[in-house]
């Protein structure tokens, strides 16, 4: 007799920190950048309040079992049932008979007890290794409609159910992202704005203590900056509907930053501005709270921008498999490597001069991102781009499905979307087309976090 065929798991489980961190490049520099600007050279809301609540709040959708062990939790529907018979005390979830559904907070706490209480060669809980800060995801690309917001959100939402804790910045002031995670935010003081303006006014604070030593005229702090210094984390940080998700949310006001920081920089020459986002970050235990923090950012290389590419270990850039976008895509690398060293090569001239040892961006990891594929159509440019990006580019190809679209009207990422609101074979394909975009970022993030921790090691030693 045929023995049934066990089901798969899905791709993000199981995978290897240590074949993952052998498949990582070196560190990336900014001259990788012109590199693969010279290869692109060669190949030339207003959002309706949809998916809300009747009160006007968005709310995560419980998770049915047969979600749960399909796709987040590595057990057979029968074993939970057994599992959760034998232990009242956790969560049991709603409904009759088999078909119970949960919400997130009780699938994270049934993760937790099957971790201390499973099979210890199955994954309950995703990698992460001990004492290391939260990696930090920027998506960029200064072409709009590309697929930053989508798949920042889907990644952080991916991220959420895979058990980690999770937050994202919306750095672009048409704030797609604050909408999708049903972020409230008043004004610009409820966004990154102040604490930018935090880092210059520390400066600013040093500035005029050297200045003081000399006997020479303060720089002044106006009310802005003054308030800016009063600014916590949990001032802007806000819960969602996702519980591992939080959310530093945008505005419209936020791009009055684009404006500000310049002026900022013109008053101290010596403020390094694409630092604010990257202090704030290390300095209040941000990195400390979190597993991985998504920054997801404006349709330009502005100063905000330029802010969350030096805070980004990694940096995701999606694009489009056509001519335009892939031309696009090689001037936006053109233009990182002129920001990027250009700043190094300003700084480490005073540097030199100052006996101090020189400065350099590095990125743990770049890939560029095919969205909205569609292999009928597109196969042919997507080689072609794959050809030339080379080791920048992911080998999976993210197809645009129908699911996407329909979530997408009601401002939903695809794991908010209910099941049952579409055809199964529907649902399981846009499904299974994020979870292996998923599964090759995951790789990514946990051969980097292994990598660190062997480097850690070896420097203890």
């Amino acid at each position: 007799m045929n023995k049934p065929a066990q089901p798969s798991l899905p791709p993000y489980l199981n995978l290897d920190p240590e074949a993952a961190a052998d498949r990582l490049p070196d560190p990336i520099g900014t001259q990788r950048f012109a590199k693969a600007a010279a290869f692109c050279a060669k190949g030339r809301d207003d959002l309706a309040r949809r998916g809300y609540a009747p009160d006007g709040e968005k709310r995560l959708r419980r998770f049915s079992t047969w979600e749960i062990t399909k796709y987040l939790i590595p057990v057979a529907p029968a074993h939970l049932r057994r599992v959760l018979k034998a232990n009242p005390e956790l969560p049991q979830g709603e409904g009759e008979g088999g078909s119970k559904w949960f919400t997130l907070e009780e699938v994270l706490a049934l993760r937790k007890f099957f971790a201390s209480e499973g099979v210890s060669t199955k994954e309950y809980l995703p990698y992460r290794p001990e004492g290391l800060p939260a990696k930090v995801v920027s998506v960029a690309n200064f072409k709009g409609g590309v697929g930053k917001t989508s798949t920042a959100a889907h990644l952080a939402m991916s991220a959420a159910l895979d058990g980690y804790k999770v937050l994202v910045i919306d750095l672009d002031s048409q704030a797609s992202m604050t909408s999708i995670l049903g972020g409230n935010v008043a004004d610009e003081w409820q966004t990154v704005f102040p604490l930018i303006a935090k880092d210059y006014a520390r400066a600013v604070q040093q500035e005029n203590q050297v200045r003081a030593a000399a006997e020479q005229p303060e720089i002044q702090l106006d009310e802005t900056l003054r308030e800016a210094l009063t600014i916590r984390p949990h001032d802007v940080i806000q819960k969602t509907h996702w519980p591992n998700i939080d959310l530093i949310g945008a505005q419209l006001n936020l791009y009055w930053a684009e404006f500000q920081i310049p002026v900022w920089r013109m008053g101290l020459r010596s403020w390094p501005l694409w630092d604010g986002l990257t202090n704030f970050l290390n300095d209040d235990g941000v990195l400390d709270a979190y597993d991985v923090i998504f920054l997801d950012t404006p349709p330009a290389l502005g100063y905000l921008t330029i802010n969350a590419l030096a805070a980004a270990d990694i940096l995701l850039v999606p694009l489009g498999a056509s001519f335009l976008e892939f031309d696009s895509t090689g001037r936006f690398f053109d233009m990182l490597y002129s920001t990027f060293a250009s700043i190094e090569d300003g700084e480490n001239a005073a540097h030199r001069a100052a006996g101090l040892p020189e400065m350099k961006f590095e990125w743990d990891v770049v890939r560029a991102i095919i969205t909205r594929f569609d292999a009928s159509q597109q196969t042919d440019m997507a080689n072609v781009i794959q050809a030339y990006f080379g080791d920048f580019m992911n080998a999976y190809r993210q197809d645009y499905t129908a699911l996407v679209g329909q979530a997408g009207e009601q401002v939903n990422g695809i794991y908010e979307a209910d099941y049952r609101e579409f055809n199964r074979e529907t649902y399981v394909r846009g499904r299974e087309t994020f979870d292996r975009t998923y599964a090759e970022f995951k790789e990514l993030l946990i051969g980097c976090w292994w990598r660190d921790a062997q480097m850690e090691e070896q420097a203890d030693g």
